[in-house]
């Protein structure tokens, strides 16, 4: 679905940011006594007076599954004895045409540095929901062995489906609610300063059920069983081993070094998968830095393979999103294979301090670049989509990213807001 703006677009970016202005100045920083905070909110880390900073902001985001959604949130942020964020809270409440009221929950804890944990608990009126865990530990055998969780449930009805390949038009849209229970575990053990070998396991069940938004066809209406492999459900388990280098200087929010990873999962028939296939994926990025990082000039390229017979169409190589084609929404493209190239300059217009709490300020141009494909060797120029755009970020290092991204795709603009960099 394309995203409509509103005629008088620069009226209305005034207006948004004139509101949260007014909501950044509503703000305040309190010291609390550590009792009246208990663990997991505090830790041996953190004063006996707590610094709790509180931010309230607008919601006010766009996407091109989504649609407009508009809300509030308010942000409450404990620090630790090196004035560090060593908790973040944050409820919010939002209205969505397509999904109503939700609220949700997101939490993000750091006991001790390189441990973290991470929630989010979202409801809403109609259809969608979500309840995640995500725990990454880097902390034993001498800081040489990496453990990360993930466990979910979700479901997201605003799930596109538009065809196979790089043509699939847009009038064959079609919508639908991916119902999912899952996990992703993983153990990594670092060889030396800058390799590792990591393996884990993967686990996804799936259930396709009627989406959210009424006006878009209904998937089940439109294709049949027979052209679309999961179109009913499926379930994945699968292992897999990844080989990584990496030089970076941060992993949550680098400003120099580059990284390269090579992965390898098959889903196997034998561990309850829906199917016998296999996914290879490379990846490498980079980061350059300039006049002490005030320029940071950040690559990446990756390739996705996916063998087999009869493969689940939510499992095969996908392009569109906010950390892929930013010009589109997710799942847009979908083939065997995919090609991708983001090129991105981040610039720090300024560091400003809020509440004590110091953030720098990004602008961030950038140009997506990819396409899906039967397999790297029948790429074909015309099939790539060329993406342009430009993202904003507050970074409050070392943990914290928060992102509005904007990009152009040939079905209009795509806006995004997250947490986190894209890659």
């Amino acid at each position: 679905m394309r995203t409509i703006l509103p005629p008088n677009f620069t009226a209305y970016i005034r207006r948004i940011l004139l509101v949260t202005s007014f909501w950044l100045l509503s703000g305040c920083t309190s010291f609390i006594p550590r009792e009246n905070l208990p663990f997991p909110l505090t830790n041996e880390a953190c004063d006996d007076a707590v610094k709790v900073v509180t931010v309230p902001l607008p919601v006010i985001a766009s996407s091109p599954n989504e649609g407009i959604t508009a809300g509030a949130l308010t942000a409450f942020l404990i620090h630790n004895k090196r004035d560090e964020i060593a908790t973040l809270l944050a409820p919010q409440v939002n209205h969505n045409t397509n999904f109503g009221i939700t609220a949700s929950l997101y939490g993000a804890f750091y006991p001790v540095p390189n441990r973290n944990i991470e929630f989010n608990l979202s409801q809403s009126s109609k259809v969608n929901h979500a309840y995640e865990i995500r725990v990454r530990d880097i902390t034993q055998m001498d800081k040489k062995l990496e453990l990360n969780a993930y466990v979910f449930k979700l479901s997201d009805g605003s799930s596109r489906f538009f065809g196979f390949n790089a043509k699939s038009p847009q009038q064959m849209e079609t919508n639908y609610a991916n119902d999912e229970t899952g996990y992703s575990i993983s153990a990594g053990y670092q060889i030396g300063k800058h390799y590792q070998i990591s393996i884990g396991d993967r686990f996804r069940d799936v259930g396709i059920k009627q989406g959210a938004v009424k006006k878009v066809p209904y998937i089940k209406d439109v294709f049949p069983e027979s052209s679309v492999p999961g179109r009913n459900g499926f379930t994945t388990h699968a292992p897999r081993i990844s080989f990584s280098y990496s030089t970076l200087n941060d992993r949550d929010t680098p400003t120099f070094g580059g990284y390269a990873r090579f992965t390898f999962e098959p889903t196997m028939q034998a561990l309850g998968g829906a199917a016998d296939y296999r996914h290879y994926e490379v990846e490498t990025k980079g980061f350059i830095p300039f006049d002490n990082a005030r320029y940071i000039s950040v690559f990446r390229l990756m390739y996705n393979q996916t063998l087999g017979d009869n493969v689940p169409f939510l499992e095969q190589s996908i392009l569109g999103g906010e950390t892929t084609l930013r010009g589109y929404g997710r799942n847009r493209f979908i083939d065997n294979s995919f090609f991708l190239c983001n090129l991105e300059q981040r610039i720090r217009l300024f560091r400003w301090e809020v509440f004590n709490v110091t953030a720098d300020w990004e602008v961030a141009p950038f140009v997506d670049l990819g396409a899906v494909m039967e397999s790297l060797d029948k790429a074909n120029g015309s099939n790539f989509e060329f993406n342009p755009g430009i993202g904003f970020r507050a970074i409050v290092r070392p943990n914290i990213v928060g992102r509005v991204d904007m990009g152009i795709g040939k079905d209009g603009p795509a806006i995004f807001v997250g947490l986190g960099y894209p890659f």
